[in-house]
């Protein structure tokens, strides 16, 4: 009998190593959600559950011990990282792709570049019209929440850490400002790379596309690293999920995506 309950244990034990949940940045949402497609079309045993709702709650659903895999598209923050180490965990950061800041605008808006400085001044109220800087009407300033990673990166490569304008329509995923944008004559917007349609038109930025050649040689000024993190060095499933990843066939998929591998 007892050599029976040994075996439901291992058993148990076996199915449970089987499962594992990412959750995180909408941006990296999917990098995630198709290489676990492919991971568990090879591997029928695997159990792998993937939810986007930003980066900030994904690193705290790592800390706190509800996900394996924290999806960011920003490094994690000092103070995040204190937090986690009081609690036990040390986050190892994976850089599984990178990306470029699409500033993107509606088809019919006649301006095809953009300077820094005047993203700046959009998104902190300084300038309210399009006339101001080559177009016609009035700007209406679409941003991610402050949840997301592609905001926190945005704030700091863009607006240098500047106060976002009050007016900005804060919304929670790259899907819904591309989506507003393609709906919305006067509105601006920033997404991944990956989220780019023709329905939706990505201005230059300082002169410079944003495009795989550009985020790779780091002259588009908005381009960015991809994370997935762990608790500690990963194991077991964590492990062999980062790994393909990583790996060639999982470098495919990024690029399949619309992201820019890394290896």
């Amino acid at each position: 009998m007892k050599k029976f309950f040994a075996l439901i244990l291992l058993l148990a034990v076996g199915l449970s190593a089987q499962k594992l949940t990412i959750q995180g940045s909408t941006t990296v949402l999917p990098i995630a959600q198709a290489a676990a497609e492919a991971y568990m079309d090879n591997n029928p045993d695997a159990n792998i559950t993937v939810r986007g709702g930003g980066s900030g709650t994904g690193i705290a659903a790592l800390i706190d011990g509800a996900t394996d895999i924290a999806d960011a598209s920003r490094p994690m923050k000092d103070k995040e990282i204190k937090t986690a180490r009081e609690k036990g965990v040390n986050p190892v950061a994976h850089i599984v792709a990178r990306d470029g800041i699409a500033v993107i605008v509606h088809p019919e808006n006649p301006i095809n570049a953009i300077s820094l400085d005047d993203i700046k001044a959009i998104y902190t109220g300084k300038i309210s019209r399009w006339d101001n800087i080559g177009g016609k009407g009035t700007i209406v300033v679409v941003s991610r929440d402050v949840a997301s990673g592609t905001f926190e990166a945005f704030n700091e490569l863009a607006l240098g850490g500047a106060k976002l304008t009050d007016a900005a329509l804060m919304l929670a995923s790259n899907l819904e400002v591309a989506r507003t944008v393609a709906q919305t004559p006067g509105a601006i917007g920033y997404i991944g790379l990956g989220y780019l349609t023709d329905g939706i038109k990505a201005l230059k930025v300082e002169g410079i596309k944003a495009s795989e050649e550009t985020v790779r040689d780091n002259t588009y000024p908005l381009a960015r690293p991809l994370f997935m993190y762990t608790k500690g060095a990963p194991k077991g499933l964590a492990k062999s999920f980062i790994d393909f990843v990583e790996s060639i066939a999982g470098q495919k998929i990024v690029k399949e995506a619309g992201f820019v591998p890394v290896k």
